[in-house]
Formats: C-alpha cells, sequence, structure tokens
C-alpha cells in the first residue's frame, strides 16, 4: 500500500470488466517448515514477474498477512489472461515443485477463486487512504451527492 494519503472520500468509475483472483496459502502445521516455506518462498518470484510484465493482464493486487493464512486479492484484465499465466513457465514450474514437495500432506493449504465482475456491478469508497484496491487499478474520482452511497454507485454507473 502507498504511503501518501488522499483525504477525503472517493470512489472509482466502474466501467470496466475485471477479473478479481483471490490466492493464498495458509501453513497447518508450524512445525513442518520444510513442506510450506518452498510455498512461500514460490510467491514472490512470481509477483515480481507480474508487476513486471503488465502484458500478462495482470494490474495489481493487495496481500495479506495473518496468523497462519497469506492472502493476496489480486486485479486481472481478463480471464483469458489470468489462465495463459496459470499455464506459463513460472507458475507451472512452481505448480510442480509444490505437488512434488508437498502432493497430499496435509501440512500446508493452497486456494484460491476466480471473480468475473462485469463493468457496472461493483462499488468502492476510499476515504482519507493511499491509492488501494481498485482505486490503485483504475484511479480515484471524489464522491459527490451523485455517488453518495453504495446503492447510488451502483446505480449512477448502471444508468450510463
Amino acid at each position: 500500500m502507498g504511503h501518501k494519503l488522499y483525504p477525503g472520500r472517493y470512489t472509482v468509475e466502474n466501467g470496466t470488466d475485471i477479473v478479481v483472483f483471490t490466492i493464498g496459502m495458509r501453513i497447518n502445521k508450524w512445525w513442518a517448515i520444510h513442506k510450506w516455506f518452498p510455498v512461500f518462498l514460490a510467491m514472490p518470484a512470481m509477483i515480481k514477474e507480474l508487476y513486471t510484465n503488465k502484458e500478462l493482464g495482470f494490474l495489481s493486487m493487495e496481500s495479506f498477512i495473518s496468523f497462519r493464512t497469506i492472502f493476496m486479492m489480486q486485479y486481472w484484465q481478463s480471464e483469458q489472461q489470468l489462465f495463459a499465466y496459470a499455464r506459463g513457465q513460472k507458475h507451472l514450474k512452481a505448480w510442480k515443485a509444490f505437488n512434488k514437495k508437498v502432493g497430499n500432506n496435509d501440512a500446508v493449504g493452497i486456494y484460491h477463486e476466480t471473480y468475473l465482475v462485469q463493468k457496472g456491478h461493483y462499488e468502492s469508497i476510499y476515504g482519507n487512504m493511499p491509492k488501494f484496491g481498485l482505486g490503485k487499478v483504475f484511479g480515484t474520482v471524489p464522491v459527490n451527492e451523485a455517488r453518495k452511497t453504495a446503492a447510488k454507485r451502483l446505480k449512477h454507473e448502471n444508468s450510463k
């Protein structure tokens, strides 16, 4: 997350289809570090590749770490680009290494979810925040009377 705060209330125009992809891991057995640590180490190289090669369709991401779980929310231009990346060299290499190292061992869990979100079917609000989430992807616009509530932001964009 950036450090510069943008005072006031902002939202995004929701006029673009977007793919929201969540991915992460859960450490089920702390003492089995030899099983979960390689999964953890595979992530940074792929994230660097995504930020470096914008033609892949990756737009941005936010990441969160809790006691046992790493959660990343990614934004993609299209599901075709997301699927193409999943079949790409770096991801397939990491996936094969995971299956070889972990297999069906329950020391570490992995997950992902994919959401295809059509334009006009999402809204956001940012108050006194750095650039974050969709605001980081699309840029923000100030909240005005027509965009004051979530319902209005959805109605406003759906009426265009």
